[in-house]
């Protein structure tokens, strides 16, 4: 369909995995902020530590592991690495070699007190890295959200789009009825006229035999009639010619843009194949497409040369933007091609425009206004 744009169907495909991916990454980087904050204030150390009735290394993985079962996210697929150490490198949190259940059976308040004000003194690291990985109910959750909000968003566009279409379609019948509807009227008063034309010659007739009118009269009513009737045929002619040709407009309106279409997706795929050096913007691909075949060989030849050596293209002049942000080159090619290009940050060709001389005014207006 003419009206269903291919750019805006890529958007739509290509929308929902990108905002997925970065859905997922802040997602993580989120959590990550906010679990390294909250676990940092559970771990903060009370009085009970400092009078020696608790153990720091004993403390710190019940206050992480309560804190954890609190957690409905990571039953849907989110991950969790925490390590807690004192900045001199001692790891305080996960337990190592499964010593959490050895316990002194009666501790030395004042040794654990000493032990536990030695650890805060060291200075306490908290480091909590979030995976979200892919293909859990978490990530596939966020995923299907964007498909459906998407979907919705390309369900209504394209019931816009078939509106448009069948309005001018609409609008195209409703001109060809009114067209056949004028042939029709003009028909009638043919016949009509040619009625009227064979009454006055009978009323001619009748006249000349009874001599009631001159000869040089009744021959110029006849001309008179003729001509008139002659008129009327060739203002019928006229409109006849008029519907025709309107109707040969619309079919070859119809048939240029399919084959203009055509002519662009077979350029869109042969050139992004052939030139991976090379980045077409669309108008150039649609402005190539409209050339004749003998510019479309030459033009390619150019854009041969942008590929694999820029630097042997001549160039004819610069071409400035209207505000300035960039500069563009133009290349003539077989007398009456024209090729504008620009080279992008990353060092590649962009090519803008692809045109003759007689695009050549809007194809400047289009590059100026560029920013």
């Amino acid at each position: 369909m003419k009206f269903l744009s291919f750019k805006i169907l890529v958007l739509y495909i290509l929308l929902p995995p990108i905002l997925y991916v970065f859905s997922l990454q802040s997602l993580q980087y989120y959590l990550k902020n906010k679990y390294e904050r909250e676990i940092r204030e559970a771990t903060t150390c009370d009085t009970c530590m400092f009078d020696g009735g608790l153990r720091l290394k004993d403390a710190i993985p019940k206050k992480i592991d309560a804190y954890l079962k609190n957690k409905v996210l990571l039953l849907w697929g989110l991950k969790v690495d925490i390590d807690v150490k004192t900045e001199k490198g001692l790891i305080l949190y996960p337990e190592a070699f499964g010593n959490t259940d050895i316990r002194e059976p009666m501790p030395d308040h004042i040794k654990v007190a000493a032990e536990n004000y030695d650890l805060v003194s060291q200075g306490i690291v908290v480091s909590v890295d979030v995976i979200a990985d892919h293909n859990k109910p978490l990530s596939n959750g966020i995923l299907a959200v964007y498909i459906l909000i998407f979907s919705g968003l390309l369900y209504f566009y394209y019931r816009a789009v078939v509106r448009k279409a069948a309005a001018e379609e609409e609008h195209k019948n409703k001109e060809i009825e009114r067209l056949t509807e004028h042939e029709k009227a003009l028909a009638y008063e043919k016949e009509k006229l040619a009625a009227e034309f064979s009454q006055m010659k009978g009323i001619l007739e009748t006249e000349k035999l009874k001599a009631s009118k001159s000869e040089d009269q009744l021959i110029d009513e006849i001309v008179s009639l003729e001509k008139k009737m002659n008129e009327n045929l060739a203002l019928q002619n006229e409109q006849k010619d008029e519907i025709e040709a309107l109707k040969e407009q619309i079919r070859l309106y119809e048939k240029s843009k399919v084959q203009s279409k055509k002519d662009f997706n077979v350029a869109h795929k042969r050139f992004r194949n052939l030139y991976k050096n090379v980045i077409f913007h669309d108008r150039a691909l649609a402005g190539f497409s409209d050339l004749p075949d003998e510019l479309k060989i030459k033009g390619e030849e150019v854009i041969h040369q942008l590929n694999d050596d820029p630097d042997m293209v001549a160039i004819k002049r610069k071409v400035f933007t209207k505000k300035g942000h960039q500069s563009v080159l133009e290349v003539v090619f077989a007398y009456k091609g024209r090729l504008y290009f620009s080279k992008t940050k990353e060092g590649k060709i962009e090519i803008l425009m692809i045109g003759d001389k007689n695009s050549q005014n809007k194809d400047l207006e289009f590059i100026n206004n560029l920013t």
